[in-house]
């Protein structure tokens, strides 16, 4: 499960056997909700509580701030097998 943003206790991932669309994983705590990449749609994550409040908010944030950089770290996972490395975020993206 490649980790790729560490964000306000968001962490935003990939399965480590995904699928298209491209698309990423957000969990705080035991909620989680699953953005798609290209159109930046959100839903539940299957047997989850979907993130609320201020953890939906950051979380639209960085995906929407960093949707070009997702869509890079997706090639380099699932196209060309190389590893990611996770990135803290310490500052607020808007």
């Amino acid at each position: 499960m490649p980790k790729l943003y560490e964000y306000f206790g968001i962490s935003v991932y990939f399965y480590a056997g995904e699928h298209l669309p491209v698309h990423v994983h957000g969990r705080h705590g035991s909620s989680e909700t699953v953005a798609k990449i290209i159109s930046v749609r959100y839903r539940r994550a299957a047997n989850r509580r979907p993130l609320s409040g201020n953890a939906r908010r950051h979380f639209a944030e960085l995906v929407e701030a960093k949707a070009k950089e997702i869509l890079q770290k997706w090639a380099d996972v699932f196209v060309l097998n190389k590893p990611v490395k996770p990135e803290i975020l310490t500052r607020r993206i808007k």
